[in-house]
C-alpha cells in the first residue's frame, strides 16, 4: 500500500514509523532484525531503508595507488524485500542522484516494481567526503526534481530510451526531503520551499521533514508550504538526542539549532546513558505537542539502535 494510502486509511490518527539504517557490507541482517522487532507492536504502516553512495578508496598495487570505487552499505533493494516479507509492512527504499546512472536508477526501481514495493523516497543525497560540493555522477542527475520527474515517467510506461505500452505500469508513491530550517545549501527558506514545490509539481506525493528540534519551526514551515501551493502531507522526521556530541555534530552537519533547554540539560549529563535518557524524555514531549496538532505521522530516525525509540513510541501509541 502507498504511503498516503496509509494516511487516508487512518483517518486522522497519527501513524508511527521510523528510518533503517542497512547493514556494513559483510555483516549480518539478524542485527537489524533485533532492533525491528520491538518496535513491530506499534505497527508501523511503513519502514523506510536509507541507502548509501559511492566513496572511492586507494589501494596500493604494484606501488602505486589505484583508485576504487565501493559502497559501505550496498543492499537496500534487498534489505527492503527482506522487511516486507518477514514482517508484512511496507517498506520505503531511498534512491540517490549521487552515485548513480539514470540507467542504474531505472533497474533499481524495475526491481522494486517486480518486488511489489510501491513506495520510494527520492534524494539528490550527499557530496561524497572529499568533495566540497555536491557533484553529479556521470550520466546520472543533478537534482531531486529530475529524480522524481523519471519515476514518474517510469509509472507512466516511459523508460529512459523507450515508451513501453503495458498494463504492467509501475505506480510509486514518491516521497520527497523537505528542511524546516533550510536545506544546507539554500541562500534562504523561501527558495527552499521554490525547490520542494518544483518537487511536488514534478510529482512527489508527501514530504518527510529533516529534523528539528523546535515544534514552531516545523508548524511555520508547513504554513509556509502551503501559501507556496505544496498541498501534499508534510511528515516531521524526528531524531532524539543520543550522545553529547550531538550537540556539536547535528548543528554541523545539518544546520539545526538546538533549544537551549535541551543544550542544558544534555551538558548536565556525566554520561551519554543519561544523555539518552534526556533525548527521550524531550523527544517524547516534542511528540506529544505534535500528536495534538494532528500530524499525520511521527516519524523516527532511529539510526540503527532502537531502544530509544522503543521508549519514545511506548509513550505515546
Amino acid at each position: 500500500m502507498k504511503v498516503t494510502e496509509h494516511i487516508k486509511k487512518s483517518e486522522g490518527k497519527t501513524l508511527f514509523s521510523f528510518e533503517i539504517i542497512p547493514p556494513k557490507k559483510g555483516n549480518s541482517i539478524q542485527e537489524l532484525y533485533n532492533n525491528i522487532d520491538p518496535l513491530m507492536e506499534f505497527k508501523p504502516p511503513f519502514i523506510d531503508v536509507t541507502t548509501s553512495r559511492e566513496e572511492y578508496v586507494y589501494v596500493e598495487k604494484n606501488g602505486l595507488l589505484d583508485r576504487k570505487v565501493t559502497r559501505m552499505r550496498p543492499g537496500t533493494v534487498g534489505i527492503c524485500a527482506a522487511i516486507k516479507h518477514k514482517y508484512d509492512v511496507d517498506t520505503v527504499p531511498h534512491v540517490l542522484c549521487g552515485g548513480f546512472t539514470k540507467e542504474e536508477t531505472e533497474y533499481l526501481l524495475v526491481d522494486c516494481h517486480y518486488l511489489g514495493i510501491q513506495n520510494v523516497m527520492a534524494l539528490r543525497g550527499d557530496a561524497m567526503s572529499h568533495q566540497k560540493y555536491f557533484e553529479a555522477s556521470k550520466g546520472g542527475h543533478q537534482y531531486a526534481k529530475e529524480l522524481v520527474a523519471q519515476i514518474q515517467n517510469l509509472n507512466a510506461g516511459k523508460y529512459l530510451h523507450e515508451v513501453i505500452e503495458t498494463t504492467d505500469c509501475a505506480d510509486f508513491c514518491i516521497g520527497v526531503a523537505g528542511y524546516p530550517e533550510k536545506h544546507i545549501e539554500a541562500p534562504s527558506l523561501q527558495t527552499d520551499l521554490k525547490r520542494l514545490k518544483e518537487k511536488v509539481d514534478a510529482g512527489a506525493d508527501y514530504v518527510v521533514t529533516q529534523m528539528f528540534f523546535d515544534n514552531q519551526k516545523y508548524f511555520e514551515f508547513v504554513k509556509a508550504a502551503k501559501d507556496a501551493g505544496i498541498h501534499v502531507p508534510i511528515i516531521p522526521g524526528i531524531k532524539p538526542i543520543a550522545i553529547k556530541k550531538h550537540l556539536q555534530l547535528l548543528p554541523q552537519v545539518f544546520k539545526i539549532d538546538i533549544p537551549e533547554y535541551l543544550i542544558n540539560e544534555v551538558e548536565k549529563c556525566k554520561h551519554n546513558k543519561d544523555v539518552r535518557q534526556v533525548g527521550i524524555e524531550f523527544a517524547i514531549q516534542q511528540s506529544k505537542e505534535l500528536l495534538e496538532a494532528g500530524v499525520p505521522v511521527l516519524h523516527y530516525y532511529s539510526m540503527g539502535k532502537s531502544d530509544n525509540i522503543h521508549a519514545i513510541a511506548s509513550a505515546l501509541f
